[in-house]
């Protein structure tokens, strides 16, 4: 059963990951400036839902976003429609899900502390690269159109291991604003 909390989270996590499909993350030092990090906060919001919504908020924020991607919204980093499909990197919005329920269900099994919610965003990111990895393999082997541009490896590298180090940063700065978020709101 779904709640109205949920429900809420769940519609506050599918405008936080079309804003954030958008949203360039960058980070600040006085040594460097502002560095562009190469990824945007979609993942990033995916990850927050699922530490401050749980594992059916996330889930459903997820499916929503997708669903209205694959219906022709603009949502996605190359357009929508339903031939987004043959997208080598549809495996990674699918893999959205399933991170959002594993980063969800880990953030409240057990109190709220910033290496817990760490943990839980790091496994949420794990579960996004697996389902995406696997299903550009997939795509790979039966020769969708976009896919066979790269060989497997270098696909892999490009979509998965060259993002990693930005979305590490992310996943940091989520745990954080997760935790600070949960003490706030007192759970």
């Amino acid at each position: 059963m779904v709640t109205l909390t949920e429900l809420l989270w769940a519609l506050i996590g599918l405008l936080l990951t079309i804003g954030g499909s958008f949203i360039q993350a960058s980070i600040y030092s006085p040594f460097l400036g502002i560095h562009d990090l190469k990824v945007t906060y979609q993942i990033g919001a995916v990850l927050l839902v699922g530490c401050l919504g749980g594992k059916n908020a996330g889930v459903i924020s997820q499916v929503a976003y997708i669903a209205l991607g694959l219906a022709g919204f603009q949502l996605f980093s190359q357009g929508g429609g339903i031939g987004y499909f043959l997208k080598p990197t549809f495996g990674y919005l699918l893999g959205f899900i399933p991170g959002a329920w594993v980063c969800g269900y880990l953030a409240f099994r057990s109190a709220p502390r910033l290496e817990w919610l760490a943990l839980s965003c790091l496994a949420g990111l794990a579960t996004i690269h697996a389902v995406g990895a696997l299903y550009l393999a997939i795509a790979h082997g039966l020769k969708f159109p976009e896919a066979g541009k790269l060989p497997l490896g270098q696909a892999l590298l490009t979509y998965s291991g060259y993002l990693l180090p930005g979305q590490l940063a992310v996943v940091c700065a989520i745990a954080v604003l997760a935790f600070l978020m949960r003490r706030v709101m007192f759970y």
